[in-house]
């Protein structure tokens, strides 16, 4: 039961982090949350079968100070979902590439990164996109919105595709 994992959101449905189940349970039992979405697997008592929760959103807004995403590898990672930009294929390793690369005046900024396997940053080198005859899948952008550890740990194995409604503004715009 421990290492189920359940999004928590803001009373305004914004997320806010990723909780242990008995955590999220407990917030549940307290009135302190609702369930918005659950597993298809349930909890059992020896009297009562209750819903097992994926997704929950707490009846109070608590006040977060606003944090922007700081520019990193894994951020970058994160953001583009460890998928190539360039091929779509996921990896293990997965490299970070300058689309306009630095000696073409390329900088070291979120509209310039994006995710690529090691064969496309390979292929592509130092070129321009238009010199290697390569395109992005999807244009590069600053996130809004990333999730505490918690959820940069998840994205490669078991994110829980009920979440995805709920992070998607935060993540994809």
């Amino acid at each position: 039961m421990s290492d189920a994992r359940v999004l928590v959101l803001n009373a305004d449905y914004q997320p806010l982090n990723v909780c242990g189940l008995p955590r999220a349970v407990g917030l549940i039992y307290l009135g302190k949350a609702q369930i918005l979405e659950t597993k298809d697997d349930a909890l059992r008592t020896v009297n009562c079968t209750y819903p097992k929760p994926s997704v929950i959103r707490l009846y109070t807004y608590i006040r977060k100070p606003y944090t922007t995403v700081k520019l990193s590898r894994k951020s970058i990672l994160t953001r583009d979902n460890y998928s190539c930009q360039y091929c779509g294929k996921r990896e293990k390793h997965m490299t970070v590439d300058h689309v306009l690369p630095k000696k073409h005046g390329g900088k070291t900024e979120w509209e310039n990164l994006v995710c690529a396997c090691r064969a496309c940053n390979s292929r592509k080198g130092g070129r321009t996109m238009k010199e290697a005859g390569m395109q992005l899948i999807k244009k590069p952008y600053k996130p809004h919105f990333v999730l505490p550890n918690q959820y940069t740990q998840l994205v490669n194995s078991n994110l829980d595709e009920a979440w995805w409604k709920y992070l998607e503004y935060y993540i994809i715009n």
